[in-house]
């Protein structure tokens, strides 16, 4: 008989867990996209959430909280960097598309029509 093979348990550092976390929460995707990109259950994003998500903005936690690393606030400015370009990217889309739609027509005249 052949033994089963035996499931080999892997361990994630500290900081594996913080940026995947934080690469969570910055991406607006759900934990289980994530957590099948990184080849993880998602369960474990949630527990690792639970463990060193920064505390929400005027939350209990909040209140007496340290300021973070300098690895987490690094990260947090990246992740702040991306969507503040990713939003500057969809706002000249929408300038050039309402400009686009703004033009009169060549065909038009004066808005008469026959």
């Amino acid at each position: 008989m052949t033994q089963p093979s035996a499931k080999i348990r892997r361990k994630f550092d500290e900081t594996f867990k913080r940026e995947a976390v934080n690469n969570w929460l910055a991406s607006g995707k759900s934990a289980e996209v994530i957590a099948q990109e990184l080849g993880i259950n998602s369960n474990r994003l949630y527990a690792w959430k639970q463990r060193f998500a920064p505390a929400a903005a005027g939350g209990k936690a909040a209140a007496g909280a340290k300021p973070g690393t300098p690895a987490d606030l690094q990260s947090q400015l990246n992740a702040a960097l991306r969507e503040n370009r990713h939003l500057r990217e969809q706002r000249d889309i929408l300038k050039k598309t309402l400009a686009i739609l703004s033009e009169p027509s060549p065909n038009a005249m004066n808005g008469f029509t026959r």
